[in-house]
């Protein structure tokens, strides 16, 4: 039998994206730290599990030796939603297939990968359960797995679901792994796990094949952020979980007091955090307990952080789509839901909250604390022209009526086995492609620029944007939170690095910004241009005739307010 403390391990984190769970960086998930913890508590050494993501080993091939010499590797993925990432690129099928064959020791893989594999991690997909040629797949819960493998000496194990002490101890005794990522201590957000498992049976969705809601008591899960606290996690977002508002209840009602002990614990042994976000937001828990729900909603935004986001699982608003594949909300619900939320949520730091919604030129020049996003999906069952055109509808009202969204979602289906969706499969996705692809475009150019623009209005200050790629000679790069806007910056510049920013122009999911405040006597042509009322030819004046003692002393003849974009350093005088 193998002795835990003679054990080398290697985790592999190929990344996650689920209903509920983000994995893709900057974002660690909950796997690799709860596997991390699970291998602790049953006796292996800290010093001896190594933990690599996938684009760690693709940059440094190096580490592909800690793949061979383990003892036990152990490999985390799977995507159940689609999507497209910036800062990690996740595992393909014939890389898993690599880590496989290229492990010497006994191998075991786990994470939503269990619940299929794909061609591609896109929408209009099918999968199938594959073991990718690993020695063991970890059907239940993968951090129970790898306790019992280790327990067993490597032998085997029963496929169960841990339970909920098993997780709050792991959780806290895996913190050590974040560590390890790449992109720690400033550009990692740590997703967090109250709950997992569903109340309802959404024909297309893994997250109920987790059962019923079970939820992690406050002080766990305040245990866990200050864990990672101790090892320099900064920046933490409350994703996991089907609905933020159904936490601590009987998984339907709203619980404000267990929410109120969840955020207010986080920001007593969190005090220096920098980001606090959520995902998950059922809007019919808000028709159903209107009262309840706002007091919960206040609660959340009195103790985030601006820019926060709470998505809707709308889906589609065609009830032909909403009968056929047993959607829990309609889009009159849903409409109500994106109202109340911006009435308990849609302030900005700097205003009283009870201002809320509040844009245009009036409005405090920050984000919004918290605004609902509207995922919507496409290829399920009863979808037809109309239910695009319902959807588009939708959209418009929400935004003639004068109401904000963060971001509109909008994919394409994956069927997945043992979810009602996979007896239909991508059949009615793959029919509607083109449909699919005009209606996305109608979206972007309608709805989402001129919504962008109400949430995000010329003088924004985004603080903290980490510059992360260049492209066409601008410098892109996003903040840290819940779907984060793009941001555009004029000029290559260094990346890596973390600036401020004002927005100055819109795109349809992204926004143009310069630094702020941006110095008169430094500017470039590029970032004075694109300062909204600033041309190339008042510009080219600016440059010529600097440096200025102030703004005003450039005497520039424009109708914005340029305090809100720049101002001008000390000038240095000689003695």
């Amino acid at each position: 039998m193998t002795d835990p403390e003679t054990l080398s391990v290697t985790i592999v984190d190929g990344y996650v994206d689920e209903p509920a769970h983000f994995g893709v960086p900057p974002y660690i998930s909950t796997y690799p730290r709860y596997t991390a913890g699970a291998l602790v508590d049953a006796g292996v050494p800290r010093e001896q599990i190594t933990y690599h993501t996938i684009d760690g080993l693709r940059d440094d091939t190096d580490r592909w030796r800690d793949v061979d010499e383990a003892d036990l590797m152990i490999y985390l993925g799977g995507m159940t939603v689609p999507g497209k990432y910036v800062g990690g690129t996740p595992a393909e099928p014939d890389e898993v297939r690599k880590l496989a064959w290229t492990a010497s020791g006994t191998s075991l893989m786990g994470g939503p990968v269990k619940f299929g594999v794909g061609d591609e991690n896109a929408g209009a997909t099918e999968t199938e359960r594959q073991d990718l040629d690993f020695d063991f797949v970890a059907k239940g819960d993968v951090e129970a797995a790898v306790f019992d493998l280790v327990e067993s000496g490597l032998e085997g194990f029963n496929n169960r679901m841990r339970d909920v002490d098993e997780v709050s101890r792991w959780a806290q005794e895996g913190a050590f792994v974040v560590e390890q990522h790449p992109n720690h201590p400033d550009h990692l957000i740590a997703e967090l796990e109250t709950s997992r498992g569903c109340a309802y049976r959404c024909s297309f969705c893994t997250e109920p094949l987790y059962g019923n809601p079970s939820f992690r008591p406050p002080p766990t899960v305040v245990g866990e952020v200050d864990a990672l606290s101790d090892y320099g996690v900064k920046h933490f977002r409350i994703g996991r979980q089907a609905d933020i508002l159904a936490y601590g209840g009987d998984g339907e009602a709203p619980n404000p007091d267990a929410l109120r002990q969840l955020y207010s614990g986080i920001r007593e042994v969190a005090p220096d955090l920098e980001t606090l976000h959520l995902d998950n937001m059922n809007p019919i828990t808000i028709v159903k307990w209107p009262e309840k729900s706002r007091e919960g909603i206040r609660i959340i935004a009195e103790h985030n952080t601006p820019g926060d986001t709470a998505a809707f699982g709308l889906e589609s608003a065609d009830p032909v789509v909403q009968e056929q594949n047993n959607l829990n909300v309609s889009a009159e619900e849903c409409f109500e839901a994106v109202r109340i939320v911006n009435e308990e949520g849609g302030w900005r730091p700097g205003e009283e909250p009870t201002d809320a919604p509040t844009f245009g030129d009036d409005a405090p020049r920050r984000l919004p604390k918290l605004l609902p996003g509207i995922n919507l999906l496409h290829g399920l069952k009863g979808e037809r022209e109309e239910t695009y055109e319902r959807n588009m509808a939708f959209l418009q009202r929400v935004y003639d009526e004068g109401y904000m969204l963060r971001r509109i979602n909008i994919r394409q289906v994956m069927a997945f086995d043992g979810t009602d969706m996979s007896d239909t499969g991508a059949e009615i996705a793959n029919e509607h492609k083109k449909l699919f692809k005009r209606y996305k475009k109608q979206v972007r150019e309608e709805i989402d620029n001129p919504m962008l623009e109400r949430v995000a209005p010329p003088g924004t200050v985004l603080p903290d944007v980490h510059l992360e790629y260049h492209q066409d000679g601008t410098t892109f790069g996003r903040q840290l939170g819940t779907y984060p806007l793009l941001v555009g910056v004029p000029g290559e510049r260094a990346l890596g690095q973390t600036i401020d920013v004002a927005v100055v122009d819109h795109g349809y999911r992204s926004v143009t910004a310069v630094p702020y405040p941006l110095d008169l006597n430094a500017a470039s042509m590029d970032e004075l241009t694109a300062i909204p009322g600033i041309g190339s030819s008042t510009a080219g004046d600016i440059v010529v005739d600097r440096p200025y003692e102030s703004v005003a002393d450039a005497g520039l003849d424009t109708t914005v307010d340029l305090s809100q974009f720049v101002t001008t350093r000390p000038l240095e005088r000689a003695n």
